[in-house]
């Protein structure tokens, strides 16, 4: 029954990250029919990821309250009612409700993974988000050249008259494939995903009041001496990850003059070295190693690789190199989760993952400007040095902490968000 619920929650995150990928490539030539300069595209990317600040840890302190089942359906609604608008969209603003109202709603990430630490025992946790994390990966590898072959399908489909034939179908039909994959997803969960949390844990949850996220929340959850070196490492690596995902585009044109083609061939690449890693090597590492050790060996991995990166001099030098920060990122992103879940009462796991999610949101945003400014400025290697430094920094002061704070949870008087 448990494999079967995983495997549930697998697909669905996997279609979800299917139906972003779909899109995500797609934006800024969306964008562009309107009129969007690049700042404002770059305001349209960033809409989402900014509401997904809000809507995460909201989602996953509710799912605590009311239960993961309930929060996963209204969530994947907003998703789909999201994409069927993007399909739609005739102007700009509309573009720009769909994404913030997808944003939203689109922490059942968050709510997948207390699901999945609901069902997991302690020491299968680690194994069964990284399966999340796997199935996050697959999304974003298909995705995007899914999407690329609907919108070339779509660019010959059109429609003499009606309403249908003022849509344009080049970015359409990719929108409403997303919105059909959040379709499926909705009626998966409603027909064949059981409820997690029990009345007691639900009971428990409701005891501590209306959910909350604000900047006593996250000042709460920071001073807990089991949870704020975690969420201080959930930032900071984040932010140099974020930053390095999001400007390695520009930084492979600049540095080696690679076109689209060859930069997305790179990505592929790195996508699936992160999903072994998420989906066939996380099981492995937690066998063996204690989970808090291997957050601190994935931060010390992560910043002389991202050092290399800046100065690699061939690209197949940066194939080599990408090993290594694939490992590190995959590693630490399935493995600081449960740990987090761990650290926490049972009743507050949706919260706190909402929370690690706000905060990766929030890199999100924050580190696509902060990469451009520093290449533009300073040259292609400034962003991977920049990430270094950050990584070295935390390794030293924020991981003693990880290694050494106590991880029993709190009383049941403290709540994080």
């Amino acid at each position: 029954m448990r494999d079967r619920r995983l495997f549930i929650v697998f697909c669905i995150v996997f279609l979800d990250l299917l139906g972003f990928g779909l899109i995500l490539p797609l934006l800024p030539f969306y964008a562009a029919t309107f009129g969007a300069g690049a700042f404002v595209t770059g305001l349209l990317v960033a809409s989402y990821a900014a509401a997904q600040l809000v809507g995460a840890p909201l989602l996953g302190r509710l799912s605590d309250r009311y239960g993961r089942r309930p929060l996963l359906l209204l969530s994947l609604l907003g998703t789909f009612v999201g994409f069927v608008l993007l399909g739609v969209a005739k102007t700009l603003t509309l573009l720009f409700i769909a994404r913030v109202l997808d944003g939203l709603t689109g922490g059942n990430i968050s709510v997948a993974q207390a699901y999945i630490t609901d069902v997991t025992k302690e020491k299968e946790r680690a194994r069964g988000l990284g399966l999340i994390g796997a199935a996050f990966g697959l999304g974003f590898i298909i995705g995007p050249a899914a999407g690329a072959f609907l919108s070339r399908l779509g660019s010959g489909l059109t429609f003499a008259e009606g309403p249908l034939a003022a849509l344009t179908w080049r970015f359409a039909l990719p929108a409403f494939a997303a919105a059909a994959l959040a379709l499926f997803n909705l009626i998966a969960v409603y027909r064949w995903l059981p409820e997690s949390l029990d009345a007691v844990g639900r009971a428990a949850a409701a005891r501590h009041g209306r959910p909350e996220f604000s900047l006593r929340a996250l000042r709460v959850a920071f001073a807990r001496p089991a949870v704020g070196p975690l969420l201080h490492t959930r930032f900071w690596f984040a932010l140099a990850f974020s930053t390095f995902q999001t400007i390695f585009p520009l930084y492979a044109a600049y540095r080696f003059g690679l076109d689209e083609v060859s930069t997305g061939y790179i990505l592929t690449y790195v996508g699936i070295l992160v999903v072994l890693v998420q989906g066939v090597g996380i099981r492995y590492l937690t066998a063996r190693i204690p989970e808090r050790r291997l957050i601190v060996a994935a931060i010390l991995l992560m910043s002389p690789s991202l050092l290399a990166w800046a100065l690699a001099p061939t690209v197949l030098f940066l194939l080599v190199v990408l090993i290594p920060i694939a490992l590190a990122g995959g590693t630490l992103n399935t493995v600081i989760n449960s740990v987090l879940s761990k650290s926490v009462l049972p009743q507050e796991t949706g919260g706190i993952l909402g929370l690690s999610a706000a905060l990766e949101s929030l890199t999100r945003v924050v580190g696509p400007t902060l990469g451009g400014a520093l290449l533009q400025t300073l040259g292609p290697w400034a962003p991977g040095v920049f990430g270094a430094i950050i990584l070295a920094w935390l390794g030293s002061f924020v991981g003693r902490r990880v290694l050494t704070e106590s991880s029993s949870v709190a009383s049941s008087s403290e709540t994080v968000v």
